[in-house]
């Protein structure tokens, strides 16, 4: 008998046990589901404002970019106000972890290590990695960096994985905010800065005097935007609202009213998602692209595969074709 009364108490103390275990993991969870946003009346979205033209805040003290467009269209569809949350590279995973924003719109780049921390809808845009250097010593290949130059990387970004795995000789210097790693490229502290291809061909665009020497490097990527780990409803509505965007051509728009100006039309089906889907005819020409830019090593310096900014915007465009099957 006191064997069964003492069997029952042990059942009862790990039913307990478990219940409040698993009331502790519900009262845990730092995200907020969709119907608590939607009741709340207001969305944080955590984006860069140093980031230009993808996420930065202009001359007024607004916030504009390429993903600052598609996140005005998830407040307006979803019914409420948007509280912008300025992120670093470093801070978007946790942003996420500590509940600080609903929704990371930051040029954030998939992939499988940061998949297990958080959770990415359907992407919108494609894009690689690239390396900028100055006009005076273009770096067209890693192996031509010598023992004592150093490459500017932001810290927590796809570029500084990508070469401690795969160049692990090179030496790095890092920066937390973008501003401060162009700063350290103009004074000349770094042979070159290696980040998203579409933002160092954007950098060159804009500052004469650099070159992309290297328009792709490592995989071919997406861009998509992340909720924290666990929050379906909130993942779930993006995922459908990108679909239904694509109906509309939103993200194409996108581009024209934000990236045109500095990348010129002819990136345009290149970089776009639409739908959340990267189309097949992307891929081929991608594919058809690397190839043309292996023929033309070692071809005349006027046809070599850099992006080289100098007498006008539109033979910087026409130059930096040959970089995009590196855009994503």
């Amino acid at each position: 008998m006191k064997k069964l009364k003492y069997a029952i108490a042990l059942l009862f103390t790990f039913i307990l046990a478990f219940s409040l275990t698993a009331f502790a993991d519900d009262s845990s969870a730092v995200y907020r589901t969709l119907d608590e946003i939607k009741e709340s009346g207001t969305i944080n979205i955590g984006v860069f404002s140093d980031k230009n033209p993808f996420g930065y805040v202009d001359e007024n003290g607004d916030y504009q970019g390429y993903d600052v467009y598609f996140a005005q269209r998830i407040g307006e569809d979803l019914g409420v106000e948007i509280n912008y949350v300025s992120t670093e590279a470093a801070n978007r995973v946790e942003y996420l972890e500590t509940g600080k924003v609903d929704i990371i719109l930051a040029n954030f780049t998939v992939t499988d290590e940061r998949a297990e921390k958080v959770d990415f809808a359907l992407p919108y845009m494609n894009v690689a990695l690239g390396v900028v250097s100055p006009d005076s010593r273009v770096i067209t290949d890693l192996s031509q960096l010598e023992a004592d130059d150093e490459v500017i990387v932001i810290s927590g970004t796809t570029a500084e994985t990508y070469l401690i795995e795969n160049n692990p000789e090179i030496k790095l210097q890092k920066y937390d905010t973008y501003a401060n790693a162009k700063n350290a490229l103009e004074n000349g502290n770094a042979a070159a800065w290696a980040n998203d291809n579409t933002e160092v061909i954007a950098y060159a665009l804009q500052n004469p005097g650099y070159t992309v020497g290297i328009p792709s490097l490592g995989s071919q990527d997406t861009i998509a935007p992340a909720v924290s780990k666990g929050n379906e409803s909130l993942l779930n509505w993006i995922n459908d609202e990108i679909k239904s965007l694509a109906s509309e051509n939103f993200f194409h728009k996108d581009y024209e009213e934000t990236l045109a100006d500095t990348y010129g039309l002819d990136y345009e089906e290149s970089l776009v998602v639409e739908g959340g889907e990267p189309s097949e005819d992307d891929e081929t020409a991608e594919n058809a692209e690397t190839e043309d830019s292996s023929e033309a090593e070692g071809a005349d310096a006027s046809e070599r595969v850099t992006l080289t900014v100098g007498a006008s915007s539109d033979a910087a465009r026409g130059t930096s074709r040959a970089g995009e099957a590196c855009a994503r």
